[in-house]
This record gives C-alpha cells, sequence and structure tokens, in this order.
C-alpha cells in the first residue's frame, strides 16, 4: 500500500494545479482555494482516534476534506459537494449494462423496461458488473448455468408476465408441481437484473418470501434492499432495513445500501452508511472502499488519498477494481506519469491488467495525444489476450475508430462480418462515426434494423449519437421517427442523443423545449447530462438567465449541487461581463468549495460589481 501512494509521488512537486489532483505519497491537500494564499503547512497525523488535516492560511473558506476515524469517516459536506463526471465515460457504470443478443427475450421491452434509470450514459464495461451494481445474491451456480445457454424457463415466465400479473404467473407455476430451486432462483433474478427488469425482479422477491418459497437469509434481503433502491426509491430501500430480522441485518445488506447511494452520487448518505457499518462493528472491507473510491473519483478527487490512506491503516488489500479506479482518475487529470506509475504499482504487486483495464489506458493515451502508446498497448490487447476472439471486436473497433486508425476498423469488421453479433455492429457503428465514415455506420445499422426486429432505444441511439456527432440533424429525426413507428419507447437516454443532436446543430433552444415537453409529457427524470448540455450552450453565450432557469430546473428534477453547475453558471456571468452577487453564498450553502481555477473566476465576477464610480462612468 505504500507504494501505492508513492506511485504519484513525482506530481508533488508540481503544485496542486488541478481540484482533479491528488497524490500517493506523502500526504498533500491544496492551498486556499480563494486563489490568493501564498502557500499552506500540511500534516497527516495517525492515530487510534483519527487522521486529520492542519490547514494554515485558508483565508475565509473552510475545507470540504473529510476525516477518517477508527470509530467513522465523516464529511463536512451535507450534499455531494462536486462535479459529477456526467460527461459519461469514465468505465465505471453501475448503471448502463446492454446485453443485446439474438435471443427474442433481449427484445426493446426489455431493454427499456427501466430506461429512466440509464443516468450515467454508456461506458467500457469492465467485467465488474456485480461488484458494482450488484448485491452479491446472485450464486456461482447461476452463473455458471447462464454462461452455459438460454435464461430458465422460470425467468422466461415472470419476463412474459404482463404489468403486476408476476404473483398469478408463479402461483400457476408452483400449483402446476414444478419445482424452485434456489439455483433456479438466482438464475431467474440474475437475467432479470441484467435485463434491467426491475420491477419485476421485486415482485420475484416479494413473492419468494409472502409465498414461503424460499427461507431468506441475508443475501436475499440485501437483493430485495437493492430492488427497491431501483423502483421506489433510496428512501424507500433506507427504511426497508428496519423490516429486515435484526440477525439479517449484516454487512452486506448495508453494504448494499451504500453502493446504491453511490450510484446517487450522495456523498453525505453513502460516508453516514460508512459510519454505520463502522459503529455496527463490521470490517473495512475492499468491496466498500472501492465503493470510496469510484464516488471520490466521481465528486471529489481530493479524497481519494484520504481513503487510500485508510486502506493502509487498516490494512486492506486493493483488488484489481481498486487500481483500474485509481488508473482512470489518473488518466481523467491528465496525469499521464501518475497513471503509468499506478500500473507499475500494480504489476509490482502481482496483479494483472485486464482488457477493461488496457482499454481504459488506450482511452486515455488517445485523449492525451499519446497516440504511440496506445497504438501499443491494443497491439498487446490483440497479440496476447484476444487474438483471433470475434468478443474482442467490440471492445477494440471503438477504440481503434477513437484513434482514426481506419485500417485497423475495417480489418476487425471483417473478422466479424460473415456473422456478427450485435455488439460487434454496435462498436462497428461507433468506430465508423468516430471515422466519420456515416455510409458505412448506416450500412451495418441497417442490417441490425433487419436482423433484429425489436432494438431497444439504447441501439438506436447509437445510431443517433453517430449523427449528433456529426450534426446531421434531419437523419437524426428521421431515425427518431423511426424509433418511435416500431415501437419504441423513447426515454432519457434517448432523449440525451436528441439533446445534443439539437445543440450540435446550433439549435440550442429547440434543444431546451424538447427536453421541456419530454418531461411534461412523460414524468421522467432527464439524464444530467441533457441538462448540462444545455447549460453549457447557454454559458458559452452570457445567457446568464437561460442558465440560471436550467439549474433551477435540475434542483427540481433532483439533481443536488455539484462543482460542475457552478463552474458553468459562473463561466455565464463572466461571458455576459455581469456580477454574480451572492454566489460565494450560494456554493457554501450547497456545500460546494471552488478550486484554484473557479476561486479566479469567482474574482473575475466580482471585477462587474458595480460601485458608486462606475455608475458615475456609466
Amino acid at each position: 500500500m505504500w507504494a501505492l501512494r508513492r506511485a504519484s509521488i513525482s506530481l508533488r512537486n508540481q503544485g496542486y494545479r488541478e481540484r482533479t489532483s491528488y497524490f500517493f505519497g506523502k500526504l498533500e491537500v491544496p492551498y486556499s482555494w480563494e486563489g490568493n494564499v501564498a502557500g499552506f503547512r500540511t500534516t497527516a497525523a495517525l492515530s487510534d482516534r483519527c487522521i486529520s488535516f492542519e490547514r494554515n492560511n485558508l483565508a475565509t473558506w473552510p475545507t470540504s476534506g473529510i476525516y477518517i476515524s477508527s470509530r467513522g469517516l465523516s464529511s463536512q459536506a451535507g450534499a455531494e459537494n462536486s462535479g459529477e463526471e456526467d460527461n459519461v465515460e469514465d468505465g465505471f457504470s453501475e448503471l448502463d449494462e446492454t446485453l443485446p443478443s439474438t435471443s427474442p427475450l433481449e427484445d426493446s421491452k426489455a431493454a427499456n423496461d427501466n430506461e429512466e434509470e440509464l443516468t450515467s450514459g454508456s461506458e467500457i464495461d469492465d467485467g465488474t458488473r456485480n461488484e458494482l451494481d450488484l448485491p452479491e445474491v446472485e450464486t456461482e451456480l447461476a452463473e455458471k448455468i447462464s454462461k452455459k445457454g438460454a435464461p430458465s424457463a422460470l425467468f422466461e415466465a415472470i419476463w412474459s408476465a404482463s404489468g403486476l400479473s408476476v404473483p398469478s404467473v408463479l402461483d400457476k407455476w408452483v400449483s402446476e408441481g414444478k419445482e424452485i430451486s434456489r439455483a433456479d432462483i438466482s438464475l431467474a433474478m440474475l437475467n432479470l437484473r441484467r435485463r434491467r427488469m426491475f420491477g419485476k425482479a421485486l415482485q420475484f422477491s416479494e413473492w419468494l418470501e409472502s409465498s414461503g418459497q424460499l427461507d431468506f437469509i441475508e443475501r436475499d434481503y440485501a437483493s430485495r434492499l437493492h430492488l427497491i433502491a431501483k423502483v421506489q426509491g433510496l428512501h424507500k430501500a433506507e427504511s426497508y432495513i428496519a423490516n429486515i430480522p435484526k440477525s439479517f441485518q449484516g454487512e452486506v445488506v448495508y453494504r448494499t445500501l451504500m453502493a446504491n447511494y453511490v450510484v446517487a452520487r450522495n456523498v453525505k448518505k453513502v460516508e453516514e452508511v460508512f459510519n454505520k457499518m463502522k459503529e455496527l462493528g463490521f470490517r473495512i472491507t475492499t468491496f466498500a472502499c472501492n465503493r470510496l473510491l469510484l464516488l471520490y473519483k466521481r465528486v471529489d478527487k481530493r479524497k481519494i488519498a484520504d481513503v487510500l490512506l485508510l486502506m493502509e491503516k487498516e490494512n486492506v488489500k486493493p483488488s484489481l477494481l481498486s487500481y483500474k479506479i485509481l488508473i482512470d482518475a489518473k488518466g481523467e487529470s491528465k496525469d499521464m506519469i501518475g497513471m503509468e506509475q499506478v500500473v507499475d504499482t500494480m504489476k509490482a504487486e502481482g496483479i494483472e491488467l485486464d482488457v477493461s483495464a488496457l482499454s481504459i489506458l488506450v482511452k486515455h493515451y488517445a485523449s492525451g495525444g499519446l497516440k504511440d502508446k496506445a497504438k501499443a498497448i491494443l497491439k498487446e490487447m490483440e497479440d496476447v489476450n484476444i487474438k483471433g476472439s470475434k468478443w474482442a471486436c467490440r471492445i477494440l473497433l471503438p477504440l481503434y475508430g477513437e484513434l482514426q486508425m481506419e485500417d485497423e476498423v475495417r480489418r476487425l469488421w471483417k473478422i466479424c462480418e460473415s456473422n456478427p453479433r450485435i455488439e460487434e455492429c454496435l462498436a462497428a457503428i461507433v468506430a465508423w462515426g468516430k471515422l466519420k465514415n456515416i455510409p458505412e455506420a448506416e450500412k451495418i445499422f441497417d442490417r441490425v434494423v433487419k436482423t433484429w426486429k425489436k432494438l431497444s432505444a439504447k441501439q438506436y441511439s447509437t445510431m443517433l449519437k453517430v449523427y449528433a456527432d456529426n450534426k446531421m440533424l434531419v437523419k437524426g429525426k428521421e431515425l427518431v421517427k423511426q424509433m418511435a413507428d416500431s415501437g419504441c419507447r423513447i426515454g432519457p437516454f434517448t432523449w440525451d442523443a436528441i439533446v445534443k443532436l439539437y445543440v450540435e446543430a446550433g439549435e440550442v433552444e429547440k434543444a431546451d423545449s424538447f427536453l421541456v415537453k419530454a418531461v411534461q409529457k412523460n414524468q421522467m427524470k432527464p439524464l444530467f447530462t441533457s441538462y448540462m448540455i444545455i447549460m453549457d450552450q447557454y454559458a458559452r453565450r452570457g445567457d446568464v438567465h437561460n442558465a440560471e432557469k436550467i439549474l433551477y430546473k435540475m434542483r427540481l428534477s433532483g439533481y443536488v449541487a455539484r462543482f460542475n453547475d457552478f463552474q458553468t453558471l459562473i463561466q455565464a456571468y463572466i461571458n455576459a461581463k455581469a456580477p454574480a452577487y451572492g454566489m460565494k453564498e450560494r456554493m457554501k450553502a450547497d456545500n460546494v468549495f471552488p478550486n484554484r481555477d473557479l476561486a479566479r473566476k469567482l474574482a473575475q465576477v466580482d471585477a462587474f460589481r458595480n460601485t458608486a464610480v462606475s455608475d458615475l462612468l456609466d
């Protein structure tokens, strides 16, 4: 663990330039966020009571740091206090799982069952879905069975049930003398979750308990809690714990609640649950620490160092996922040296990089302009790990497209072309879209439409985003009409693509109007990115009124204050050359604290304040 914390020690001399910087060596924290303080002094003190940080010269802004102790983890934050990553590409989504297949079970009904929950967009499949999203209630037996063939007959019966008729279908199943083993239950539940059919999964869980078909253990209660969070909300899920027998209110239940609050980016609740787990005497696990790392990577990277210090103090060994989160965080911060040092530490610990970790490296090397390094890793991925595998194409195609390597895209697609799965088709569409070869992308999409009669909104949106990225508004509108005509329900994930389509075409007002109408008509929560895309355009124009209006709508939709919200809003004031009266107070009230760059922007808008002299000059 010491090696992990030292992995980025060379950056210490560069100073804390960004909110997204953090260090693994001697723990350091940023100097004053006010932006006008000469220096700072940091002391990390280890004791049985706590790990604390003494900061001098912090002017008027309090720290948003956490305090990690042997008794708990707490924050000054009352809510999330930083920006959501919602440019939607961080490689660790708990929410967006795509399982397209030639199976008729995976039609638009299954894929769209809970589309409103797709709040973070398409991300790299890192092979850790169960750890990130699902409480560990699906047995190894179910996993093994699911890999051998089609879903179980029990699942098909539940899947085909309409509306609230799941209990009656199951009653009929039992009355016909059909058995329900725990393996059958686990496999059916696994497939329901994979297809995002959380409502039916919850009905299934409730029926199992009420009918006495299953003797519930802690993992079954954790599964119920997870489903309640998905279907009824986190408040209901937290309240449900009181209904669980005391003997089953264990670590798995609480860490399931914690994981769901991580999905919601609710910093205060995550830390409260973590505290509660420590108070109850549960050991600090790698799972819980990974949840914290994942959360802080998204909302406040400064706190990552605190979690690493806690892991070291409690002798919690980092897992493969821990390293992938750290690699991704370093890459997002454009710290390529630090990212490579984390990789070196990972290798030194005897942990091999899997395909997902290599994909994350490629993504950041490509975005950082280090294309030779990205190409070398892609070659390694093909030669060592997945050479000749069609499965590899869905990972490699978009990466080669990102690197503008058309010959490689064409070569890989040729491997799949004779008999592709839908995953490879969608990956190829993304790749050709990145290469701006729209005819090739359309050709493959037409094949998808003809081969798989019922497509999900997610699958349509793959092509829709290609049109949006290439500012092809007319074709985008035609595709949306095609979606509607096919009976595909258009929800928040599709709204996001349509919003981007309008914005890329320079029609931000239409994007705004469309989102308003969509919300009013469907009473569903838009993606965070949908609001931010529109707000960013208003900010660029210096349209303070509409930027504030979008922020207000975000709050009404239930999104809590984030760093990026205020960053964009303040930019609107700067571009309008207008003073942002009370902005610091608003940020403090929402427990959002500026980094050095944002502090400079706040000072900049302060300069626009009216004074007696300026009134005379005007």
